[in-house]
């Protein structure tokens, strides 16, 4: 499944673990850079509910890579709630493909 996330829930699932692992620890080799994380949901539940929903998913990547020995201090997190779907929420298929955090790498400024 391509789903990192199931419906009404924060934790990451198993199968994504090693790909996060491999992106941890390209942080943290290349330490001047900088994760964002930003949390999205399908349009199951109020629009309020599913804002922090995306913000605790966002939360959630972020704790996951402190547990990698990635600094706090290097990410930062955002929720979108179900406003920028990347798939028709009319199926399963759709809504599961909308339960989803993006990550950008971006390079520390000047650092």
């Amino acid at each position: 499944s391509h789903t990192a996330f199931d419906t009404d829930s924060v934790n990451i699932k198993p199968a994504f673990h090693s790909t996060m692992d491999k992106l941890a620890d390209v942080v943290v080799r290349y330490g001047k850079t900088t994760l964002t994380i930003v949390g999205h949901t399908d349009n199951v539940g109020t629009n309020q509910y599913n804002q922090k929903l995306s913000e605790r998913r966002a939360v959630s990547v972020a704790q996951y890579f402190e547990s990698r020995h990635v600094s706090p201090l290097r990410l930062a997190t955002l929720g979108k709630g179900e406003g920028e779907p990347v798939a028709s929420n009319n199926t399963e298929s759709g809504r599961s493909a909308n339960r989803r955090v993006e990550i950008y790498v971006e390079p520390i400024v000047g650092g």
